[in-house]
């Protein structure tokens, strides 16, 4: 119990300190790239592109060796001392190289942040749920601390990005150093039966999952829902902050709105796993792809600072419930001995398939027709996937409390 406790909190305070580092330096980066760095937007598009094609590159990688590496904490340390150089690497590398040519910042961006967070944050959110049923404590009570930490963060980037942007970037690096320290106290105890289950992982077992329908309609649905959100989440500071008399205004207020935004997310994160405890796997994904629906479509269809500001806080509802309810739907319908790989390809690199895709003609919708009228096809999108996975999606509570086989893999609930 006490063991329990002790990494509970010990990895609750890494989600807080990763996500604070990836609020300072990544929130007010869609701004940065166009005010900065002065690139329009298809070339934001292009750097969101290749962010995820580096992130999609990475993340099969990431689950193959966490599902192969079982409890063991390695990607989380190479993360954190990744992390460690986020303000240089910004500052000196990445801006000068997206001013000398955007298409080889753009590669050589990609690589580090598509490793470190766009990727690493499946293999760490996967991890911590591995030690939560292991020890028994909610994933979603241990991820609340890592909505704390982006709200700590965003709540003085847009005042500090005025000032100066490199502000944000130092504070990443030096919060980073805490990181390292936190995952070097960590110390999870292996059982013999632990080390062979993750020793019997295959590349064989990962291939059989691409036989499984079930598996091509989840990630029909993380496409069409769980993807679009997240492109349309890229540029909307930009948009937010037009609809001030000034920039700079525009800047600090979508910080102090994305600091409350993400507090109200911490608080739904702790309540998430209740509310899906209650409504079950399937209907929790299709509760959180209609509340993104009504974001995204109302966001085209309000005007001004107040009601897009309404329509951006309906983010803290929606998203808890989806990150909790899949991983209890991969649980409840798959190999536990695959969960990484699931979670960073079956939701993760199907969602970073979808940005790749999408985020380049989201930029040139957004150059020609406008934000508002972009939102409201994404909208309908996510909509018309929510309600076709309806039909497409497992219901979990039919297989409950019993073992089969599901289509060759092994089913644990």
């Amino acid at each position: 119990m006490k063991e329990s406790k002790s990494l509970y909190w010990k990895l609750s305070a890494y989600f807080f300190f990763f996500f604070f580092i990836w609020s300072s330096s990544y929130s007010l980066f869609s701004i940065w790239l166009g005010q900065e760095i002065k690139l329009s937007g298809v070339e934001t598009g292009i750097i969101f592109s290749a962010n995820a094609i580096f992130a999609l590159c990475m993340q099969p990688l990431y689950g193959y060796i966490s599902d192969k590496i079982g409890l063991k904490k390695n990607i989380l340390f190479f993360i954190s001392i990744l992390l460690v150089f986020v303000g240089p690497f910004y500052i000196y590398v990445y801006g000068p190289l997206l001013q000398y040519n955007v298409i080889l910042g753009a590669i050589v961006g990609g690589l580090y942040l598509g490793t470190a967070f766009l990727a690493g944050i499946g293999a760490i959110e996967s991890y911590i749920e591995k030690i939560g049923r292991k020890y028994g404590f909610e994933y979603g009570k241990s991820r609340m601390w890592g909505s704390l930490g982006w709200a700590a963060a965003t709540f003085f980037a847009g005042q500090l990005f005025n000032i100066n942007p490199n502000i944000n970037f130092w504070i990443a690096s030096i919060s980073a150093v805490i990181l390292v320290a936190i995952i070097m106290s960590v110390k999870v105890e292996i059982t013999n039966h632990e080390m062979e289950r993750a020793d019997s992982v295959t590349l064989k077992d990962v291939g059989r999952l691409f036989l499984l329908k079930d598996f091509w309609f989840l990630m029909m649905y993380v496409i069409g829902v769980s993807c679009i959100y997240s492109v349309y989440d890229q540029q909307f500071p930009v948009y937010y902050s037009s609809l001030f008399p000034n920039e700079a205004m525009g800047n600090q207020v979508f910080g102090y709105l994305n600091s409350f935004q993400v507090f109200l997310e911490a608080g739904m994160m702790f309540l998430a796993p209740f509310v899906v405890n209650k409504l079950g796997a399937k209907n929790s994904l299709i509760l959180a792809g209609f509340l993104m629906a009504f974001r995204i479509i109302g966001s085209g269809l309000v005007g001004g600072p107040i009601g897009i500001s309404s329509m951006k806080l309906i983010h803290a509802l929606e998203l808890p419930i989806m990150l909790i309810a899949i991983f209890k739907y991969l649980a409840a319908n798959f190999d536990t001995r695959l969960s990484s790989v699931l979670y960073l390809v079956g939701f993760q690199f199907a969602s970073q398939v979808g940005a790749s895709i999408l985020s380049p003609i989201a930029g040139k919708l957004y150059d020609s027709i406008g934000f508002r009228q972009t939102y409201l096809i994404m909208g309908v999108t996510v909509l018309c996937f929510t309600i076709l996975s309806i039909f497409t999606l497992l219901n979990s509570k039919k297989n409950k409390n019993t073992n089969q086989n599901v289509d060759g893999l092994e089913k644990v609930v």
